[in-house]
C-alpha cells in the first residue's frame, strides 16, 4: 500500500483522523510551549521601560476609547522598509505594562509607535482639532471636543492600583501621589521633581494651550508625546539584555 493510500484511509476514517489530528496538536503545542516553563523571562528586560504616568494612562484610556488603535498600529516589525519609515523596530518590553497593548493589524494611518517627540504638542492639537489643516489627503476624524472635555479621573490612584492587580509595578509612592502627578504633568507652574523621579522622561507642560484647565486633549497629547521615547537606541543591544 502506497503512502498516498494510506493518506485515504486517514481521511476516511473519522475517528483515525481524530486520534492523529490530536497527537498532531499535542507534540506540536509541547514542543512550543513547554519550553517556556523553563525560561526566566521570555521578554528582554530593558532600561527605561517603565509604567506609564497617571496623565499618560488617562491619555491611553481616551486613545482606547476613541478607536484610534483601529487604524494606527503600534509595532513596527523588524523589516527595512519598516524601520526606514518608522524608526528602531518595537521590542516587546515596550508593551510589558499594556493591558491590553496596541500593537495593532491594520493601518489606515502610520504607525505611531514612535511618534513621542516628532512633532510638537501644537502640531498635534491641530492635527486632532481638524487633522486636513496638517494632511490634506487625510481620512482622519476630528476629535475637536477633546479640547473642551474636561478630564474625568476622579480617582487616578485607583486606575494604578488595578494596573498593579495585573502586574504593573506601580509603587505605594505612585500611587499615593496619583492625583497630584496627574495635575502636574501638565501644569507649567508646578513643582515636578517628584514626578520626574518616579516617571523618567515624562513630557511636562501645557499641552492643550490652556493651562487652566485639565483636558481630555492634555491627556492624549501627553500619551502620544512619550511613544517610543523611553529606550534610548543609540545604546541598546539586545544580546546584552537577554536573560
Amino acid at each position: 500500500m502506497s503512502i498516498l493510500d494510506k493518506h485515504k484511509v486517514l481521511e476516511k476514517n473519522a475517528t483515525l483522523l481524530l486520534v492523529f489530528s490530536f497527537l498532531a496538536v499535542t507534540v506540536g503545542g509541547v514542543v512550543e510551549i513547554a519550553p517556556l516553563f523553563y525560561l526566566e523571562n521570555t521578554i528582554e528586560d530593558v532600561e527605561g521601560v517603565r509604567p506609564y504616568s497617571p496623565l499618560e494612562l488617562a491619555g491611553r484610556n481616551i486613545y482606547i476609547r476613541e478607536g484610534c488603535y483601529v487604524c494606527h498600529s503600534q509595532m513596527i516589525r523588524p523589516f527595512r522598509d519598516e524601520v526606514e519609515r518608522y524608526g528602531p523596530y518595537s521590542l516587546a518590553a515596550e508593551s510589558k505594562y499594556d493591558h491590553p497593548f496596541q500593537w495593532g493589524s491594520k493601518r489606515t494611518g502610520p504607525d505611531l509607535a514612535r511618534v513621542g517627540a516628532r512633532y510638537s504638542n501644537e502640531w498635534h492639537v491641530e492635527h486632532l482639532i481638524e487633522p486636513r489643516n496638517i494632511v490634506p489627503e487625510s481620512i482622519m476624524p476630528g476629535y475637536a471636543f477633546l479640547k473642551d472635555a474636561a478630564l474625568d479621573m476622579d480617582d487616578p490612584a485607583a486606575h494604578l492600583s488595578a494596573n498593579r492587580i495585573v502586574g504593573v509595578p506601580y509603587s505605594d509612592e505612585m500611587i499615593e501621589n496619583a492625583k497630584a502627578d496627574l495635575f502636574a504633568q501638565a501644569d507649567p507652574d508646578a513643582d515636578t521633581s517628584g514626578l520626574e523621579e518616579r516617571y523618567p522622561k515624562a513630557v511636562l507642560g501645557d499641552f492643550d494651550g490652556n493651562p487652566e484647565k485639565l483636558t481630555e486633549m492634555d491627556a492624549l497629547v501627553s500619551y502620544l508625546q512619550m511613544l517610543g521615547t523611553l529606550v534610548d537606541f543609540s545604546t541598546y543591544k539586545p544580546e546584552e539584555n537577554i536573560r
